[in-house]
């Protein structure tokens, strides 16, 4: 059967995995997944991401980050914002702010797959895919 929202199953693996404080998360990939994995590592969320192709599929295998003790989690909280049954889109105008610049927006534009930040930094809208905090 095929996944219907293959981003939301990303998000919600990692989410599952933090809570239950594990230290890596395999997730199935693509192009998509992987531009995520790349903003979560550079944002400082998750430690690193390698890609292993596992019988004949390819796999991101995650690493995790905690604080000190695996008590203090690095990812409080993530969220899918644009779905599948109702897209969101921001303008360069209205680019939304998580936590007042304490979180990361992913936003999925014409120059690829990248933060809050950078698109204000281009002036550029997209569709905003997730929040991370």
């Amino acid at each position: 059967m095929t996944m219907s929202d293959p981003i939301a199953d990303m998000l919600t693996r990692i989410r599952n995995a933090n809570t239950a404080k594990h230290d890596t998360v395999d997730i199935p990939s693509s192009k998509m997944k992987l531009a995520i994995a790349e903003i979560l590592l550079e944002e400082g969320y998750i430690k690193k991401y390698d890609v292993v192709e596992e019988g004949g599929f390819h796999t991101i295998h995650i690493t995790l980050k905690y604080g000190a003790d695996k008590s203090q989690k690095i990812i409080s909280g993530i969220k899918r914002i644009s779905k599948p049954g109702l897209r969101v889109y921001a303008g360069k105008e209205d680019m939304p702010r998580v936590l007042g610049g304490l979180g990361v927006a992913i936003i999925s534009t014409n120059q690829g797959v990248i933060t809050d930040k950078k698109a204000r930094e281009l002036g550029i809208g997209g569709e905003v895919l997730a929040f991370v905090w």
